[in-house]
């Protein structure tokens, strides 16, 4: 299994971006695909994750600015960030994981065992 992030880049606040999860290897019924960032000097924190059954949670902190939503067909998970701020600085990572785990737990760096490299995002103000 492998995921690669896409889409990082710099924009003002307020602005938007949208970034790419392309995913492979996924042979499995049941996976989860998670959004996770991690800003220096911080822990890395879950954003937002969709399961291959539609199931989405979204953290509160981005709730109502970023939509996660998939495309199947190209196995591409998307990340839609909308009225950015500063603090949402980070490097922006997609993990992935086929077995094993518990949906209430998917917001949850640990409940992941596939990581992209991270594309990084930068808000100005």
């Amino acid at each position: 299994v492998q995921v690669a992030e896409s889409g990082g880049g710099l924009v003002q606040a307020g602005g938007s971006l949208r970034l790419s999860c392309a995913a492979s290897g996924i042979t499995f019924d049941d996976y989860a695909i998670g959004w996770f960032r991690q800003a220096p000097g911080k822990e890395r924190e879950g954003v937002s994750c969709i399961t291959n059954y539609g199931s989405k949670y979204t953290a509160d902190s981005v709730k109502g600015r970023f939509t996660i939503s998939s495309d199947n067909a190209k196995n591409t998970v998307y990340l839609q960030m909308n009225s950015l701020k500063p603090e949402d600085t980070a490097v922006y990572y997609c993990a992935a994981v086929v077995a094993g785990w518990h949906e209430y737990k998917l917001l949850l760096p640990r409940e992941y065992d596939y990581w992209g490299k991270g594309t990084q995002v930068t808000v100005s103000s």
